[in-house]
């Protein structure tokens, strides 16, 4: 075989390796993204025997959902009927209960540990004192040039390693037919699908690491399978046969269905108890406007906000629109703020503010201080002549510390983070192109602004403008919490969404914008429209006001809206802890104490997308479970803003969504375990214990509350767009990729069409079932039906 079948064998298997998210920046995705474009049934069936993963539920968790109401009996028994069972409800659930084998056989635990070992060596990203030598010259070659000093294999000699990963391959699998070799790629891959993933991750978008330390999967490869063949492995696992295996996985495929329609009805219910077609009054401006991120817990706080006056709220993605990378004034680094699917076009840094260089400067200098001290205190622990010294004299300053942050960690939270918004107050961010440095531009032009600053407007359909509009994005805080990032906004790469709302505040602005707007574009910000960055912090449900540069004449509003702020905090964190006496207390406590494993419940119990005007949502208590954008189908004729919620936000939702799906059907596989047992390797992950692969989803306890009794219910991604069903049918004709995710069944699409004023759930050439309104009833939905839908 020559090298170019290798390598296209090679690319072809990796196209089924997801990826692991570094924990500085955990953003959640579909762990099986290279199976969307195969039916979700067919694509688990093939994932869960590579993967030896469960894919569905439990049936201890289908029943308790049955029990519960959650899956209405009259649905489960529909659908059962329409695939052609004869069975009850219950005795399905007996049939589920029965095991099945997980997909291939496997034993060969020593080739994982050895790889492992080497890995977590070679990938290391700074919290190992000693660094491996040879990294510079790439994965397989530090390996080769070290893998005679390692006993694991036996003897291990130089001459007996092929000089290049290309050469090992073509040894190793000379005359083997393509499909055997295609197969070994992929059970390889499957093998550490956490350690894979960070590969492929790595060097699709970790440039400074892989310059540093070079590595890919054909690399890594070479080196375990010829550590197979060492160890006298079989090359391919053995398929693992049964033939009740299919019915179960459909049997699960209907339960998943029927939990699924029972919700789908359940908020369709609740949806058309809004009366949306009358519209407010042209002088009815509120006293402010606040724009959330469509993240599920923003429902919560929107909904107490606007119960404490006359506000009004939107939901944007939380990015707000700036495809930025962000440049930290405390270490100079820039990470990136955006959607993983978007390039950064754009690096944001903080300017200091004329009258406040001092300051700046005096900040800079403690933040220096504090950084080497940190950087001493990490040298003592670690380096070899000083280690066991240096922790038997500390010993019982540490344990002070230990004692203090168990007893006051409420007080040393207040105290950390009395100054957390300083930058905020003497800086003022400043947007470049991304390659300002080396292009010298002072900063990106005039129509750029515009065009960032109309986008957010069109996409949310927004016309008329408060004197005060709030840009929030969100973070959240945490203390000895590895998964940190990925409680924050999945829509900024999984940092704090502060910083774009402040970008996007400072551009509103800014007057040449304006002019250019209403001029070129028919949108009038009257001039006392004041915008404001802010940000939502979702352990604690505070919403901090960036107002440094406050005018004068927003001063009142801006002190009626604090005080209205504060009170939202307390109901919302009220309703969400289930406390009526010092939820805010609870809550800070939460976020400080550092042996709390679970500070929020971050984006659990996520079922549903919904795209539409607020009147479709307001009032009514979503209970966390919808993602919820802005949209004004009457203002967006053409479908230009549609189309690009759909492309971005609705894929970017998905994701979310199988994430929390498949962390919570099988935790070990796709999950992360229990967050006690963790260790963190390298920087940039954590194992389970001391060794094993390295956990790519969520913990335990952001999913379940208890043994089979997950707090997320495990649903597919329903999304609601608020629309007529002839502009979402163009954008689908349009646009394949998201076709192909509703027709495969990665999501379902409801679409409810204003002109009809029906309710369809969109299946390309299937039946569908509508949901019709009589004439003249306005309470509820009345009967059902199906009808052939051809797109």
């Amino acid at each position: 075989m020559n090298q170019l079948d290798i390598d296209i064998l090679v690319d072809k298997a990796t196209e089924y390796v997801g990826n692991t998210w570094p924990l500085y920046s955990f953003v959640t995705s579909n762990p099986l993204s290279g199976f969307e474009g195969r039916h979700f049934l067919q694509a688990t069936q093939e994932a869960g025997d590579l993967l030896r993963a469960q894919m569905f539920p439990k049936a201890a968790v289908y029943k308790k959902a049955l029990d519960s109401g959650a899956i209405a009996i009259s649905e489960i028994k529909d659908m059962l009927r329409e695939k052609g069972y004869s069975h009850s409800p219950e005795y399905s659930l007996e049939l589920m209960t029965k095991k099945n084998p997980k997909g291939t056989e496997y034993k060969e635990n020593a080739l994982d540990r050895y790889m492992v070992k080497w890995l977590s060596s070679f990938m290391d990203e700074g919290l190992a004192e000693w660094e491996m030598p040879y990294k510079q010259e790439g994965f397989y070659q530090a390996w080769r040039k070290l893998a005679p000093y390692d006993d694991s294999l036996g003897i291990v000699r130089l001459t007996m390693i092929p000089k290049t990963s290309d050469d090992a391959l073509k040894m190793l699998l000379d005359g083997l037919p393509e499909e055997v070799i295609l197969k070994a790629f992929s059970q390889h891959l499957a093998a550490l699908p956490g350690w894979t993933g960070y590969i492929k991750h790595r060097a699709n978008n970790l440039k400074a690491w892989q310059q540093e330390a070079p590595i890919d999967l054909k690399d890594y490869l070479a080196v375990r399978l010829w550590a197979n063949k060492k160890l006298g492995f079989g090359l391919v696992h053995k398929d693992i046969s049964d033939n009740t295996k299919d019915q179960t996985n459909e049997l699960h495929y209907i339960w998943l269905m029927a939990w699924e329609r029972s919700w789908q009805k359940e908020l369709l219910q609740t949806l058309k108890k809004s009366d949306i077609g009358v519209s407010k009054s042209e002088d009815s401006i509120p006293d402010a406007q606040m724009v959330f991120c469509i993240d599920t817990r923003s429902e919560l706080i929107r909904r107490h906000v606007e119960l404490q006056g006359n506000y009004e709220t939107f939901g944007y993605a939380g990015f707000f629109g700036i495809a930025m990378d962000y440049e930290n004034p405390k270490n100079g680094l820039s990470q990136k703020a955006c959607p993983p699917i978007l390039e950064s076009c754009y690096l944001v840094s903080e300017n200091t503010k004329e009258d406040k260089e001092a300051s700046k400067n005096h900040l800079d200098h403690k933040n220096e201080v504090r950084s080497s001290w940190n950087y001493f205190l990490k040298r003592m622990k670690n380096m070899l002549p000083s280690t066991f010294g240096f922790v038997e004299g500390s010993g019982f300053l540490y344990g002070l510390n230990l004692t203090a942050r168990t007893l006051f960690s409420k007080t040393i939270y207040g105290w950390n983070n009395k100054n957390r918004n300083v930058y905020e107050a003497l800086c003022t961010p400043d947007i470049h192109n991304s390659d300002y440095k080396e292009s010298k531009n002072v900063s990106i032009p005039l129509t750029e602004k515009v065009a960032i600053v109309k986008s957010a407007f069109d996409l949310m359909g927004w016309k008329d403008f408060a004197p005060l509009v709030v840009f929030a994005g969100h973070g959240s805080h945490s203390a000895n919490n590895p998964f940190g990032s990925s409680l924050d906004c999945g829509a900024c790469a999984a940092t704090p969404g502060r910083h774009n709302a402040r970008m996007l505040a400072k551009l509103a602005n800014d007057m040449e914008v304006r002019e250019v707007l209403s001029k070129q574009h028919g949108v009038n910000i009257p001039e006392s429209t004041y915008f404001m960055g802010a940000e939502h912090n979702t352990t604690t449900d505070e919403i901090v006001l960036f107002d440094a540069d406050e005018p004068r004449s927003h001063h009142q509003a801006l002190e009626n809206l604090k005080i209205n702020l504060k009170n939202a905090q307390i109901s919302a964190t009220q309703e969400r802890l289930g406390r009526t006496k010092n939820s805010v207390s609870q809550a800070q406590l939460n976020a400080s104490n550092w042996g709390e494993t679970r500070p929020e419940w971050g984006l659990a119990k996520n079922a549903s997308f919904v795209i539409g005007p607020r009147k479709l949502t307001q009032n009514h208590n979503l209970d966390g479970r919808c993602f919820l954008h802005s949209y004004e189908w009457q203002t967006d004729p053409e479908g230009k803003a549609l189309e690009a919620i759909m492309q971005g936000p609705m894929v970017v939702t998905q994701w979310i969504n199988n994430h929390y799906y498949f962390s919570t059907v099988d935790n070990d596989a796709f999950g992360a375990g229990t967050k006690t047992s963790h260790n963190i390797t390298g920087k940039f992950g954590v194992v389970q214990g001391n060794g094993g692969d390295l956990k790519r989803g969520l913990p335990w306890e952001s999913l379940y509350d208890e043994k089979d009794t997950p707090y997320h219910p495990p649903l597919r991604l329903t999304v609601v767009i608020n629309a007529p069903l002839k502009r979402v049918n163009k954008i689908l004709d349009k646009n394949e990729s998201l076709k192909s995710l509703i027709a495969n069944e990665w999501l379902h699409l409801i679409i409810m069409d204003p002109e009809k004023n029906d309710e369809l759930l969109w299946k390309p050439n299937q039946l569908i079932w509508v949901k019709k309104k009589k004439n003249g009833a306005n309470a509820s939905l009345q009967y059902s039906k199906y009808e052939e839908l051809s797109v």
